[in-house]
């Protein structure tokens, strides 16, 4: 079963993103959560261009990618999870709860390290907020989240499945929560007491500090809620909030080879995650 999972792994995911990339873009022409301040065409076209590239380099460095490890680990016997005599789909679900968190303890620390930061960054330069954002990450910045979830399967042992499922997960949630989809008021309030929904995480991409070092979270919204970087509410609102950051508001900086320069450009300002406190903060509403 695991060598079928690892030959079936690309088509499945390949699958699974064009799936979801077609649900995505058509709620977000259906009902539009915001006004778009780019050209979207000019914007999928670099955003795409970024994506591409860091997949392509991904999969040059590492071609059997996570799952192929979770492959190696099941047969070496790594782990933790490979030393408890627990049923297949407990030991899925924990792997993939923990993997989550993983996710999200990495991304603070890419907002707390200055270096890491200025990879990020490029992810927040962003002008706009939509599907396209949920995958536009600086390539260097991909190739060391894969080093630190490999690390993570390795010590926790999981097996192929759980991997799969989860990046499963990972990037389909990723469209969906930096989707421009307009989701009813109380309808999202549910959801985000379990899931990061688009309301939940465009906060994470106001130009105010304060807002950008909360809502961490990529699937689960507990994390966010547990470890006190839960932000229920922009300051400015949803439709009048500002997205991006400061130092990149000319519109050049949406440009591929720009994009690609970023973590490389002076930038004078403090980076973000010191900068949690002051106004601003959410309402206590859920």
């Amino acid at each position: 079963m695991a060598e079928q999972i690892l030959e079936m792994e690309p088509l499945i995911r390949f699958g699974a993103l064009l799936g979801m990339l077609g649900i995505m873009a058509a709620w977000e022409v259906l009902a539009p959560r915001r006004a778009l301040t780019v050209g979207k065409a000019w914007r999928w076209l670099n955003n795409g261009g970024i994506i591409i590239t860091g997949t392509v380099l991904t999969r040059l460095v590492f071609p059997a990618g996570l799952v192929g490890l979770g492959l190696f680990v099941e047969a070496q016997g790594w782990g933790l999870l490979q030393l408890l005599d627990l049923p297949l789909w407990v030991v899925v679900l924990i792997a993939v709860v923990i993997l989550d968190f993983t996710v999200w303890a990495q991304h603070v620390l890419f907002h707390a390290v200055p270096a890491l930061w200025r990879l990020h960054r490029m992810h927040h330069a962003d002008l706009d907020f939509d599907l396209t954002t949920g995958l536009r990450f600086h390539p260097v910045e991909l190739l060391l989240s894969f080093g630190i979830k490999a690390m993570v399967i390795v010590a926790i042992g999981a097996p192929a499945l759980a991997v799969l499922v989860f990046e499963l997960v990972l990037s389909s949630l990723a469209l969906f929560n930096h989707s421009n989809a307009r989701i009813a008021p109380a309808v999202d309030r549910v959801l985000r007491w379990f899931i990061v929904t688009p309301d939940f995480h465009r906060v994470h991409h106001s130009w105010y500090p304060q807002e950008t070092n909360s809502n961490f979270g990529f699937n689960l919204s507990l994390w966010d809620r547990l470890l006190g970087t839960y932000r229920a509410q922009p300051r400015d609102g949803h439709e009048g909030m500002t997205i991006g950051l400061k130092q990149f508001r000319d519109p050049s900086w949406e440009r591929f080879d720009r994009m690609l320069w970023q973590p490389f450009i002076s930038d004078d300002s403090p980076y973000p995650l010191p900068q949690r406190g002051g106004p601003g903060k959410g309402r206590k509403t859920p």
